[in-house]
């Protein structure tokens, strides 16, 4: 390491650890949110600059000169050589979901320090590490899934149980991507519209920078990003025309079919056609939406409102959810920090896209970094709105009541003081009938983002920045949904190529449809179930998403680790090694505590006890309306019990081989 890069690396990190000590060590004091932003940079810069470096160079000592897996499997369907940019987009818009948004703002209920930790040290140790390094191992091994290279790391019975947590996860997964996107189109032809405008402008740009003008990348992104504006623009128009309005007015039901129908086409098109540009165009709005918030942020330094740590922090029983700080806080806050579902990605279509090796960095490390920063974002935007405000809205009627004064005379007896006129002026001035009890994340998001932007514009324009958030929460999301299902594409055809070799042809389009249409037949259910059924469908298994996400992610870093002890990298092993041991004991900790609690806010199994005692003594409570709806709990919880502790069965198992074959080559090394 030069001169150069040890002053750069100590000027970081004193500025870091003098924003850390701002953050953690003011008691009382008005701390200013710019003081997560420094910090937020300090670390990223170091971990991208320096530890990225080590990893890429040290560890897998990255050569530009080795062919990746798109240009020696090149056809043009899934192996393309893609601009490091354009790739950069892609990998960013696909592992960006609802976590990120959603996550961060819930676990804001702790106080501002837990999750602003958890984030950043997640992420540049655990994170950014699992991306970028199944990013490497799959353009290694020529573009294979997770479940590949877990068969060959692992052996057929660690690859197949590794194969089937993958994919059985992803459903759920994409299910309840899904629903977050739904909820957040539903009703809204302004959002659907400009939504749907993303589809055909993708198209044209595909078509455009691979075929018209191969590598005009400048040039069709110009072209897309004043295409999304003026269709952003247009779709306010066309949410007030009588008649477009309402052909662009669709339901929850509607919806969920139109959502299959594009999942499905975007895993069948060539990747160059929909998935890479509309991914890239999604990332401008993304990135772009991110940087305006973050200089709002420098320059109005809006106060931090929520204390650092909140008392439950230290009860575990706060109205937004229910747990303790450790293991949930790293439950609630995956995406943001580590999360399994960017692994699929890592092992699905980013490694077939590969230009160069050197872009592993750019790609994995600092596309996680860009979801990371999305995260804190989101949590700068919880924590600077007051408290009374933020459990307003993010707490059910159930624990706060459904009237404003109910609601304010509530929360302030938490120590979080509002008045009714505030909770009603907010909803008056961004144009909606009520803000309490909007749960679930996005809304207070939204209304956090506006309030940042209102600081810069004035509070005239709250509602626009408002809505604009919400459209930008949708868009978002959706771009997870098409990755999502082309990835599942890809480890179903793994799971069939053990009876037939044809299978393995990424080529075949009759296989490619087929496995397409399970694939989306598969999260299509459940979606489609639960937004007809508020106890049914994915609604089932949505209490399991953040647990199956982290036993995922635990999956991918122990078949990682044992890669690199396969491989001679053995000192190297720590690198993913550390990270997989502590999920592994956060996540299996919580996977048994949500089966096995007293409390029944907690426990599936106490909760499921509880209802049948109070069937029998006619005792239900106000939240299960009738004796029918309460059997159907009862089943859920039983369910959601039965799949707890057979992934957390499943994993311990994946862990007990790794194990196994490290020994092995230990001992013969020794």
């Amino acid at each position: 390491m030069s001169w150069k890069d040890r002053l750069i690396l100590l000027g970081l990190s004193i500025l870091g650890a003098f924003a850390f000590a701002v953050l953690a060590l003011s008691k009382g004091e008005p701390v200013g949110a710019i003081w997560i932003l420094i910090a937020t940079l300090s670390i990223y810069m170091i971990g991208y600059r320096y530890y990225s470096y080590f990893i890429a160079y040290k560890a897998f000592e990255i050569n530009d000169n080795n062919p990746t897996p798109a240009h020696k499997f090149y056809n043009g369907l899934d192996y393309v050589p893609t601009n490091k940019w354009v790739l950069f987009g892609h990998h960013f818009a696909s592992i960006s979901g609802a976590g990120p948004l959603v996550g961060p703002v819930l676990a804001a209920q702790m106080g501002y320090l837990p999750g602003t930790l958890w984030i950043l040290l997640g992420a540049v140790l655990a994170g950014t590490v699992q991306d970028m390094v199944v990013l490497t191992i799959s353009m290694r091994k020529g573009g294979k899934s997770l479940g590949q290279i877990a068969r060959e790391e692992l052996g057929k019975v660690g690859g197949l149980i590794t194969l089937l947590v993958i994919y059985s996860i992803l459903i759920i997964l994409l299910a309840v991507l899904g629903l977050v996107v739904i909820k957040a189109l539903a009703e809204s032809p302004w959002a659907t519209f400009s939504v749907f405008m993303t589809i055909p402008i993708a198209m044209l740009m595909g078509i455009y920078m691979w075929h018209i003008r191969p590598g005009a990348v400048f040039q069709s992104f110009i072209f897309g990003v004043v295409a999304l504006l003026i269709s952003l623009y247009i779709g306010r128009l066309v949410a007030q025309h009588e008649t477009l309005g309402k052909v662009f007015t669709l339901s929850e039901p509607q919806l969920a079919m139109a959502l299959m129908v594009y999942g499905f086409f975007a895993s069948v098109l060539p990747v160059w056609l929909l998935l890479a540009p509309r991914d890239y165009l999604s990332t401008f709005l993304k990135l772009g939406t991110i940087i305006l918030i973050a200089i709002a942020v420098a320059i109005a330094n809006p106060e931090i409102k929520m204390p650092a740590f909140t008392q439950y922090a230290f009860t575990g029983y706060g109205p937004v959810w229910k747990g303790d700080l450790f293991p949930f806080l790293f439950i609630t806050i995956a995406c943001g920090a580590v999360s399994g579902f960017h692994a699929l990605i890592s092992s699905g279509t980013s490694p077939k896209m590969l230009d160069k090796e050197s872009h592993v960095r750019l790609v994995g490390y600092g596309g996680m970094l860009g979801e990371s920063f999305v995260a804190i974002m989101a949590l700068i935007a919880a924590v600077s709105m007051e408290p009374g405000l933020y459990f307003a809205i993010n707490s059910p009627a159930s624990e706060i009541g459904k009237t404003v004064q109910e609601a304010a005379q509530k929360i302030s007896s938490w120590g979080f003081y509002i008045t009714p006129e505030y909770l009603e002026e907010i909803a008056r001035k961004i144009e909606e009938p009520t803000i309490l009890s909007r749960t679930g994340g996005a809304p207070a998001l939204a209304i956090g983002m506006a309030l940042i932007f209102a600081k810069i514009t004035g509070e005239a324009l709250l509602a626009f920045w408002y809505h604009f958030a919400i459209l930008f929460e949708a868009v978002f999301i959706l771009t997870t949904i098409d990755t999502g299902t082309r990835v599942g594409r890809y480890i179903l055809q793994d799971l069939l190529s053990g009876i037939s070799s044809t299978f393995r042809d990424y080529r075949n389009l009759w296989v490619n449809v087929l496995t397409s249409g399970i694939t989306v037949a598969g999260w299509g259910y459940f979606l489609y179930v639960g937004v007809i059924d508020p106890y049914g469908g994915i609604k089932t298994l949505w209490p399991l998403f953040g647990i199956s996400n982290q036993l995922l992610a635990t999956t991918a870093l122990v078949v990682a680790t044992i890669y690199m002890v396969n491989n001679g990298k053995l000192r190297y092993a720590w690198i993913t090694g550390l990270p997989a041991l502590f999920l592994a004991i956060n996540t299996i900790s919580a996977g048994l505590i949500r089966v096995f609690h007293p409390d029944k806010a907690i426990g599936f199994l106490t909760q499921a006890e509880f209802l049948k005692n109070a069937i029998i003594s006619n005792t239900l409570p106000a939240t299960i309306p009738s004796v029918e709806i309460a059997h159907r709990v009862i089943f859920n919880n039983y369910v959601n019990a039965f799949m707890a502790i057979l992934y957390v069965s499943l994993v311990l198992c994946v862990i007990a081989i790794a194990l196994y074959r490290v020994f092995v080559v230990v001992k013969k090394s020794g």
